[in-house]
């Protein structure tokens, strides 16, 4: 299970962080951008990721285990 939250973790953080780091910049434009609020929206973006890679993780785990032996053919 670890391994499969780490695998989404690597595509879903840098989704969520780039998105979270478009917010300060529509709100405040590109040329007077604070880059301490922007830091802030990116780190918050890659810790929100923890929680969708895991709850995307265990659905899928859940998909997986439900078919049975067959599926790991």
């Amino acid at each position: 299970m670890f391994r499969l939250v780490a695998l989404f973790y690597i595509i879903i953080a840098p989704t969520l962080a780039g998105i979270f780091a478009l917010v300060p910049l529509t709100m405040s434009g590109t040329l007077s951008i604070n880059a301490g609020f922007l830091l802030v929206f990116v780190i918050a973006g890659a810790v929100l990721a923890l929680p969708v890679s895991w709850f995307v993780a265990k659905r899928i785990d859940a998909l997986i285990s439900s078919r049975g032996p067959a599926a790991s053919a």
